[in-house]
């Protein structure tokens, strides 16, 4: 059963947000601002001769992330529900647009960016909020009959191709890899039949594998992985200095501003690699409380989720699995890369990692997960109108 979510303001008692998811967030956001500062003077005074240059348009980013959660908040789910059909064409329409030569923006042999107007738009950020958007609200509506045939998950399946083959096309690697566990993770909700589940997972994991090898970049990624000292200054050069920072780091870091390894050594230490520039500074104390915040955000999360599926509301719920799970797997592939556990992908830290488009995508997500915390509250009038019904 889907709870009707369109209700004027009139008929609410109160707002109702989770502290904790908002909390958790907030002080991953500030933290965020302050590494982008520590990480980034050098390389910003040695590019553009100014060593605020991405505090600043950090800030900004911060600025309009913290409205689009305003406004993703006091948006009613069933919008979101309602278009997302459009949210997909828009979403595929900008991942085909951002591969046309002379519009799509290049940076290190991938197109993933747009220009506007003096800013950066990473289009497969956007792609992985629609794509959750898009399958939630399909899972949702066909819950009661899914599983029963392979036609079942073969649809929503054949949709989630034509922007995993437009991720690969960029390429944007790391992107298809969280985006295909998230669609694995919400289709497990929906009931479907073990024996078809574990025969997609295998197909899945054979065609990723297929992809990783093809590519001779990603072979050599995955062989500096393994072994990044044996090629220290040129495959394993960006690794093999993580580690040096991971190492300088010790138990309480050296301090805050006080990195070495930032001083032109690491290269995207504002970017990709901040958690390194983290944990230089303050050490496996301060990581230990970095991976605190984001355990509280993951939990909130799917506690959430299990209330949502408690009241059956099953839009909610998919939509909670499927952003805590995008959250959680770059979260964990980003912190995997830096440690030196996984092969280097160009993941950013969610809410840390200095990039406009990431910033204001988790917080969208941040925005819409606690309206459908405040819907779930008891409190709330639709829930108790709900439950009187029953």
């Amino acid at each position: 059963m889907t709870l009707p979510l369109n209700f004027s303001a009139s008929e609410r008692s109160s707002w109702r947000i989770d502290s904790l998811l908002l909390l958790a967030a907030l002080t991953l956001i500030s933290l965020g601002l302050t590494m982008v500062a520590s990480a980034s003077f050098s390389y910003a005074e040695h590019n553009f001769n100014n060593e605020f240059y991405f505090v600043k348009r950090h800030a900004i980013y911060i600025f309009i992330g913290l409205t689009v959660m305003a406004v993703t908040f006091f948006t009613p789910p069933s919008v979101w529900s309602q278009y997302s059909r459009l949210w997909m064409l828009l979403a595929i329409l900008l991942l085909i647009i951002v591969l046309i030569p002379g519009i799509g923006r290049e940076v290190n042999g991938s197109r993933r960016w747009l220009s506007l107007g003096g800013m950066t738009l990473q289009v497969s950020e956007l792609a992985k909020v629609a794509t959750v958007v898009f399958m939630a609200s399909y899972f949702a509506n066909s819950r009661e009959n899914f599983g029963d045939h392979w036609r079942d998950w073969a649809k929503p399946l054949g949709v989630l191709m034509l922007p995993l083959f437009l991720l690969l096309m960029e390429p944007d690697f790391g992107s298809l890899v969280v985006l295909s566990c998230t669609f694995m993770a919400m289709l497990f909700l929906t009931g479907i039949k073990m024996w078809h589940y574990l025969g997609l997972v295998f197909a899945g994991s054979s065609v990723l594998f297929i992809f990783a090898e093809a590519a001779p970049y990603r072979m050599a990624r995955l062989s500096s992985f393994l072994d990044p000292w044996s090629d220290q200054f040129n495959s394993g050069y960006q690794l093999t200095q993580s580690l040096i920072a991971f190492g300088r780091g010790e138990w309480f870091g050296v301090g805050l501003g006080q990195s070495v390894q930032k001083m032109l050594y690491l290269p995207e230490a504002h970017t990709d690699f901040v958690f390194a520039i983290f944990a230089e500074e303050f050490g496996f104390i301060g990581v230990l409380c970095l991976l605190g915040l984001y355990v509280l955000l993951v939990w909130r999360i799917f506690s959430l989720s299990k209330k949502a599926v408690a009241q059956e509301y099953w839009y909610g719920v998919f939509v909670l699995i499927g952003f805590g799970c995008l959250i959680s797997g770059q979260t964990l592939i980003n912190l995997g890369v830096n440690a030196g556990f996984l092969p280097t992908k160009g993941l950013t830290l969610p809410f840390v990692s200095y990039g406009g488009s990431s910033l204001m995508v988790t917080c969208a997500m941040v925005g819409m997960m606690l309206r459908i915390g405040h819907e779930l509250h008891p409190d709330t009038q639709v829930v108790r109108r709900v439950r009187r019904g029953r």
